[in-house]
């Protein structure tokens, strides 16, 4: 499950502000009070920290765009991988083909049981689609 973070309200007339820079990138593991971006406004520049422990998912807003109070930065989920609803679900179909093909190079690529050589086998190659 993720969470998403939000510009928070930085002052009481503070009504948007600007990413000045990420400081974090999609897949980066964060701690709860990490800095995740830093942020200009009419009245203070400032970092804005993670309110949960996990891993970047996706960012929403890109450096130098301006957003408003509450608008959705970022989504840090658990890093458990799981998909979420809004992804797609047909990687998942076609990975039995891919892991044949794989399999089925790895198997011409195996050096028998003889071999003395030290020499590692060479990588599959890409499947064709």
């Amino acid at each position: 499950m993720s969470e998403s973070v939000s510009l928070p309200a930085l002052g009481e007339s503070v009504t948007e502000g600007t990413v000045t820079r990420w400081l974090k990138n999609v897949g980066d593991r964060v701690e709860v009070d990490e800095p995740l971006l830093e942020v200009s406004t009419d009245k203070v520049d400032t970092e804005i920290p993670s309110p949960v422990a996990g891993v970047i998912e996706e960012i929403l807003v890109q450096e130098d765009e301006t957003v408003e109070v509450g608008a959705e930065l970022v989504r840090i989920g658990d890093g458990s991988g799981a998909a979420s609803a809004s992804e797609p679900e047909a990687p998942a179909e076609e990975a039995p083909e891919v892991q044949a093909a794989e399999t089925e190079a790895t198997d011409e690529a195996t050096p028998s049981v003889d071999a003395e050589s030290d020499a590692e086998a060479p990588a599959p190659a890409e499947p064709e689609p």
